[in-house]
Order: C-alpha cells, then sequence, then structure tokens
C-alpha cells in the first residue's frame, strides 16, 4: 500500500500520537553519530531531507552510509534544498548518483522565477524504515562536528521512535512529489499499543498563516510557568511579540536565548536586537549565547516542547519549509530546560541598564539593519513551485 496523501494535514494541523519515544541529542558529537549508527542499521528505506549541505568530513560518512545502504537494498531516498546544497561538489554529487541513491534538489535556481528563488527547503529529516525519525536543526556541514579547528555550531536534534515517525514518513512524500514523481513507499505496519509521550507534525509551508506558528502562539498564550526560545534567527512578527509581551506582564518567565556577536548573520541579529527595549521593559530575559555560533531551534512552553527547523521568524515562515516535532511530556520538558539552563549559564544576560547605555554605532547598525528588514518584509510570498 503506497504512503497516503498528507495533503490534509498541511492546514488543519498534524494528529497528536501517543505512545512515542523522544529522545534528545545534544550537539554534533550526539546527533551526527547516531544518525549514521540508524542509516547503518536500515534495512528497507532511508528518507533524507536536508538544506545546508557542504562537502567535507562528515558529507564524506553519509556518502559512504548511504551508500551502503543501497547495496543491503534499501531504497535510498534524499532531498537537498537547491541552494542550501550548493556547497555540495560535482565530486560527491556524482558519488551519491553512482552509488544508486535516488537524489533530488528543492527548487532548483532559475533566472525566470526572480523571487520565487527564496522559496527554500530549510527542514531537516532522516527516516529510517518507517520507524525511526531524527529532526531538528542541523545541516551536513562540519560546521556542526566536534573535533573542527573551529568550536561546532550550537544545536539539537531528536531522535523518534513510535507511531509519528509515519507521519514524518508522509510529510517526506510530499515533499518527495513537489521534486518529482511520488514516493511509492509502503505505509509502516501500525504499532502495538503502548505507554508513551505524546508528540505531532508542526509544519510550515510558506503560507501566510503558518500552522506552525499559530501553534507556538496558542501556547505561549496557554503559558502559566514558562516561555522560553532560542532562535538562531530572531526577526519576530508583530504578534509574536504580542504574545511574549502579554506572557511576560502576567508573570509567566519569558526567555528568549539569542545568538551573540559569534553568527554568520550579523545583521539578522541586528534587525531582532532593535525589538530589545520593547521586550526588556515587559520583564522579558534575554540572553545572548557566548561561546560559539548559536544554531538552535527550540521552544519550551510549560510541559510543552517544539524541536526542529524553524527560527519563528517572518522571513522562515514566508519563504521557507520548516518542520518541528511537537512533544508533550514532562520528562523530556525537563530535560529541555536542563538544556536551557547550561545554556543561560554560559550566555550574557541583556539588562536595561545595559540596553540604555550600549555604543551609538550599535545603534545606527540596528536602525540600519531594521530598515533592510521592513523593506523586504514588503516583499510577496512567492507561489509554490
Amino acid at each position: 500500500m503506497a504512503s497516503r496523501d498528507p495533503e490534509q494535514f498541511t492546514t488543519t494541523g498534524w494528529p497528536w500520537r501517543t505512545g512515542n519515544s523522544f529522545e534528545l541529542l545534544d550537539g554534533g558529537g550526539e546527533f551526527f553519530p547516531a544518525m549514521l549508527a540508524a542509516i547503518e542499521a536500515a534495512r528497507e528505506s532511508v528518507l533524507l531531507e536536508m538544506y545546508l549541505v557542504h562537502s567535507g568530513h562528515i558529507v564524506t560518512h553519509f556518502i559512504a552510509a548511504l551508500s551502503a545502504a543501497v547495496r543491503r537494498g534499501a531504497r535510498v531516498c534524499v532531498v537537498f534544498d537547491a541552494f542550501g546544497s550548493l556547497g555540495l561538489s560535482r565530486a560527491d554529487r556524482r558519488r551519491i548518483i553512482d552509488a544508486g541513491v535516488e537524489l533530488r534538489f528543492f527548487n532548483p535556481l532559475e533566472f525566470r522565477k526572480r523571487l520565487g528563488n527564496l522559496l527554500r527547503d530549510h527542514r531537516k529529516l532522516l527516516v529510517i524504515d518507517g520507524r525511526t525519525a531524527f529532526v531538528g536543526g542541523t545541516g551536513l556541514t562540519d560546521d556542526f562536528a566536534p573535533g573542527a579547528a573551529h568550536e561546532p555550531w550550537r544545536e539539537v536534534m531528536v531522535r523518534i521512535v513510535g507511531p509519528v515517525v509515519a507521519d514524518w514518513q508522509r510529510a517526506f512524500a510530499r515533499t518527495w512529489r513537489r521534486t518529482g514523481a511520488a514516493l511509492d513507499l509502503p505505509v509502516p505496519p501500525p504499532w502495538a499499543p503502548r505507554a508513551g509521550a505524546a508528540g505531532r507534525l508542526s509544519l510550515s509551508e510558506a503560507r501566510q498563516r503558518s500552522v506552525l506558528a499559530n501553534g507556538v502562539l496558542r501556547r505561549i498564550d496557554d503559558s502559566v510557568q514558562r516561555a522560553w526560545i532560542m532562535s538562531a534567527y530572531f526577526v519576530p512578527a508583530r504578534r509574536v511579540r504580542a504574545a511574549l509581551d502579554r506572557a511576560a506582564r502576567r508573570g509567566v518567565d519569558v526567555c528568549l536565548l539569542l545568538p551573540g556577536a559569534r553568527t554568520d548573520h550579523p545583521w539578522v541579529r541586528q534587525a531582532s536586537r532593535r525589538f530589545y527595549a520593547r521586550m526588556l521593559r515587559s520583564g522579558v530575559r534575554i540572553y545572548e549565547y557566548q561561546p560559539h555560533m548559536l544554531h538552535g531551534k527550540v521552544i519550551l512552553c510549560d510541559d510543552w516542547a517544539s524541536v526542529g527547523s524553524s527560527n519563528l521568524d517572518r522571513w522562515s515562515l514566508r519563504w521557507n519549509l520548516e518542520a518541528n516535532q511537537e512533544v508533550a511530556d514532562s520528562r523530556f520538558s525537563d530535560t529541555v530546560a536542563a538544556l536551557f539552563e547550561r545554556d543561560f549559564a554560559v550566555s550574557r544576560r541583556i539588562s536595561r541598564r545595559y540596553w540604555r547605555e550600549r555604543a551609538r554605532l550599535d545603534r545606527l547598525r540596528e536602525n540600519i539593519a531594521g530598515a533592510i528588514d521592513r523593506y523586504i518584509d514588503r516583499w510577496r510570498r512567492p507561489r509554490r513551485p
């Protein structure tokens, strides 16, 4: 039986599934070995969807694992974003194809598409045999790997086992269909009832009203104790800022963990910082991560958590395909909270006094970046390719 069309879930939200196991993998030293081991154990299918792909040691390891899976008789389907994978060498592309991997590229760049070229597949997803999935914010680049000449980018992934994995396979099938012929894979057999955590997919399809964003807004508005957000690029829409303001004013512990000076997009950081003053006045705690590049995307509202590819900013929700795993489970939320606490401890807390006394040059940069952001925000959303 072929995978059924998941289109019905894209506007109404995906269903909650119980009986799942979710494991937070903290850093490339944990999630890369786990992902490679899962590929090496695959017997039926490997589905991989990635945005950022650059040739290097990590890509070499993944090509070897994917090639070995093909030799074992597994079907291996890979979708790379056409822009995000510009760093993948021609030699590596040839090795992937020659190994028998089915390789497709999302939205190839073409001059005639104009602004349509900005529509990107920003999701990070690996599904193994329809039984195990990995979701988060990593790319296949050495930037996330420990042991490099520089500090690895700060990132997390979630390893998922349980009924919700079948939904992730359906979500991959939809992206696969947008790049060519439909994916003809059997639907995984149903899981026997078992104890476990509740979870569901949360996707954004580059539409004006994102299901992912709407779900986060509801959680922030319903939060009682905490609303913590880790985001690499935080330029939120007015409704997100308003929700955080409301939560802080009613006594919820609202915390933002954002990049420090070590970032790959300094002007995005400056555009984000222009919102600090009002949020600080509302009682929001703001931390800037210091050790190295912060790339994680995690949201924690009371005992609900969301981990994935979305930065919850206007650009992501307007131009990108995004995917997060939602989890409603106190044990998992405790693990996520502990991760936040560790990162808070190595971050700089921005005080209202520090913000009032910051350098004039910083204020000028924020104003310029804000003007650019407002100009870009007026661009029309792309048509679906």
